[in-house]
Formats: structure tokens, sequence, C-alpha cells
């Protein structure tokens, strides 16, 4: 049985600062956004212009698309297809996640109908680093920035605050051949990145953007940048059109939006609606749509909502790396596979933790792989008191015996297709250095602790 994907109804409305308050439901029934402003306390209420409203399509989506529908992704020398990107996310996508995700899209894709011969299975993003800290040669980072014996491309995301240190961190990876493709973080929402100026706090400074961009573009040579960011700091501090742009003019390859603010983090519905407004604004390089893609279906209706060029997969692949399988079938039109029994998750569960003994080198790995192992559990009903065992385990005998335990026949449960993992909460007032916006023409690193955070978050 092929398993249907439905396309769930997008809001219509945008986040406001807090979305349960009883006159915000009201007003959010009216069509109206509610929105925080910096001139007064309270909100104001603005009519949502219905050309903003981003909208998925209601009711059953075509699964799969059409022969011809889309293209390969191209950024810079480097072709992918299907034109996916897993996201690079702290403490997740280390070399063992890494693989499983690219095994997943390998074993879904059709090879003989590529579009292109020579596209790789997707682009799997390492987790972010520090510029200063990989200059510094500090252990933790130099780890992160490693990648797998046989893996190709090799992507990495880098973050940095001065220019002339991501420009020699960029020119180093490159002389060295580790990387294939850099990806740049200014979409980190985080506040002890963004009240130092860094990630999403950045872009407000659109001359110090640009000269990081520039330091970047200049290290890299013939090697792809990329940079991914949000919307903005909130709804009035608007930079995604700007950052875009700027990006375009000083030769990224291809740009990302997560279609979120700031202020939002990761709660809400994400304003596809942004990625098509972007794509219209910059039309010379591939822009990249991020945020609520669950499904397959989700990453075809943002592709053909948006016109954007490619999709980056997030949360969703989150104790589901087998996603990856099912988005390589919908790009290629082929029938989804069935949806895993608990013993196929299993199966995935436990070769994913001795991957990550493996590569650390010792059990005391699995403390990363506890999150993981609750990503994978979701929705499975094994009981409170097993889940909190499959939260303490320390050896991987352990993990065994715990698994050996459930029901293999076990289906898995739809009903979490669509549910959230790990970073759910916002929105939340954006932390900003002092006199930030005041300054948006300053064109000097913001000094501090800007710098200071470890790679991997």
């Amino acid at each position: 049985m092929v398993s249907e994907i439905v396309s769930i109804s997008r809001s219509s409305y945008d986040v406001a600062l807090n979305p349960w308050s009883h006159r915000n439901r009201k007003a959010k029934k009216q069509g109206v956004i509610v929105r925080r402003t910096r001139k007064a306390r309270g909100v104001t209420l603005v009519q949502t212009p219905p050309e903003q409203v981003s909208s998925a399509p209601a009711g059953m989506a075509p699964a799969c698309a059409a022969p011809g529908e889309f293209s390969a992704l191209e950024i810079g020398p480097l072709a992918v297809w299907p034109p996916v990107v897993l996201a690079p996310m702290a403490g997740v996508t280390d070399v063992p996640f890494r693989a499983l995700c690219r095994e997943h899209g390998e074993q879904g894709r059709a090879t003989e109908s590529l579009p292109r011969p020579d596209a790789a299975p997707g682009l799997y993003v390492n987790q972010m680093i520090t510029a200063r800290a990989w200059l510094e040669g500090n252990a933790k980072t130099l780890k992160l920035a490693e990648f797998g014996a046989d893996e190709s491309p090799r992507s990495i995301q880098l973050y940095g605050t001065v220019p002339e240190e991501v420009g020699e961190t960029v020119r180093r990876l490159v002389d060295q051949g580790a990387v294939d493709h850099v990806d740049m973080n200014f979409g980190c929402p985080v506040p002890k990145v963004t009240r130092h100026g860094g990630g999403a706090a950045l872009p407000v400074r659109h001359r110090l953007l640009r000269r990081i961009v520039q330091a970047a573009v200049a290290g890299a040579g013939d090697v792809p940048v990329t940079i991914k960011f949000r919307m903005g700091v909130d709804d009035d501090v608007m930079t995604f059109i700007e950052t875009g742009r700027i990006a375009e003019d000083e030769g990224c390859a291809a740009i990302a939006l997560h279609a979120r603010t700031a202020e939002q983090l990761y709660s809400g519905t994400a304003r596809w609606n942004a990625i098509g407004e972007l794509k219209q604004a910059v039309t010379s390089i591939p822009v990249l749509g991020n945020g609520d893609i669950w499904e397959p279906a989700d990453a075809l209706a943002m592709m053909r909502e948006t016109g954007c060029d490619g999709v980056v997969i997030g949360r969703g692949c989150l104790g589901r790396p087998w996603l990856f399988s099912s988005l390589s079938a919908a790009f290629d039109g082929l029938p989804l596979p069935e949806l895993p029994t608990f013993g196929d998750v299993s199966h995935t569960m436990l070769r994913h933790a001795e991957m990550l003994v493996q590569w650390y080198g010792d059990e005391g790995a699995l403390r990363m792989f506890r999150k993981h192992a609750l990503w994978y559990l979701m929705g499975f009903p094994i009981g409170g008191e097993m889940r909190n065992q499959f939260a303490r385990f320390t050896m991987l005998d352990e993990l065994r015996e715990l698994v050996d335990q459930v029901d293999p026949a076990q289906p898995f449960p739809p009903e979490v297709l669509r549910q959230p993992r790990s970073h759910t909460g916002g929105p939340r007032a954006v932390h900003l250095p002092e006199g930030w916006l005041e300054d948006r023409d300053n064109d000097q690193p913001p000094g501090g602790g800007a710098d200071s955070i470890v790679s991997g978050g």
C-alpha cells in the first residue's frame, strides 16, 4: 500500500507576539495581522492584503511531481537532484546522521531518469562551525568540520561576524580541499547569538553583511558560497529582500530563506509568501525555501506556490531520515514508500546509534543520541516508563534490550508526521546589542562575544 500524502491548509495570518491572547484570536478570525510595534505598547491591527497571504493547497495535493515539472538544483558547479538540502542543525547533522539521510535519499530516486546524470542525490550540510574557533584550532570545531571518507559533496556551514576571519577560514578550507560548498549562517535566532549582533541580527547591518559575503566569496574561489537567513528581526524590521540582493550582487551561488522572523523562533506557521517575494526579487541565482516541510507534499507545494528552486529540510527529518527516500520518490514521480513499522524504525535507530559510537570513538556519544531516540519513538504507544528508559540508557546493549521489548509489527503513527520535533519555542522578543537598530549603516564587526560561541551551537 502506498502512503497518501495530504497537504494541510496553511494559516492565513502572521504570527503575533502573543497569538494565544483573546484579542489576538478574535482579530485573526477577522483576517487581521496582529503586529507588535516599537512606538507603542500593545498591538496594531493591520488588514491583511490578500496577495500577502500564504496558503498551501487545501485538501489532497498531487503526491508526486509530473515529468519535467522541476529542474535539478544548480549551486555553482554542483548539480543536485532532487532539489533538496538537509539544513545544518547544531548537534544533529554530524557525519552519521548525514550518512543515514544520504543513504535513504539514494534509495528513493530513479537513477535512470535524472534531470542531470551528474547530479548529487541531495545536498547534506554539516552543522555550523565558528570561523574564529576553526582558525584557532579548537578541537571540538575541528572534529565538527570533518567529513566521512566517501562523503561528496562536502558541504559545511560557517558562522562569523569579522570579514577577515571569515574570508581566511574559507580560503584555508578551500586550499586544503576540505569543502565543496560553504554556507553562511545569517539566520540563527537564539539570544546568545543575536544579543551580540550575530546570526539573524547581522543582516540589519547591511554594509557589514556585504563585507562578510564579499570576504567569503573571495576566499572561496571556484567553490560556491551560499547564505541562509530569516525574513528579519520581526515584522517591523524586515531584511530578507535586501539580504538576498546583497548575496546576488556579491557572487553567492544561491540563497535560502527560512520564512520566519527571528522573533517567531520556530513558532506558528512559516510564511511561504515571503519565499515567493524573494524569488521575484532575486532572479540570477537559485532561491531555496525553508520552513514547515514535514512531508513530500509540502516540498512540492512550496515549490509550486513560490516558484523557488529547491527546499531545505530541517525539523521534518528528525527521527525520520527516511523522509529523504520519500522526497526522492516524489520528485521522480514514483510511488511513495510505505510508512515504516517499528521494526523498520528500530533498525535505523540502532544503526544510527552504532554509527555515532564508531564515529566519536566511545559510548559516551550515546548521550547525544538520546534526543534522537525520543524523536524516533514519537507516537509509538510504548508507555511512559519505557520512554523514560530510552531517555536514560548509557550503553548500546541497553538500547538493544529496550528495542527488543517493543512489538516490531507496530505501524508507524501517521498522526505524528506533522508534529514538530526539537525546537518549538516562541514567539519571543529578540535580544539585540544596544543601539543596533539605530546605526544600520555601521560596517564594523560587533565585537564582544559575537564570535565566542561554540561551534555546533
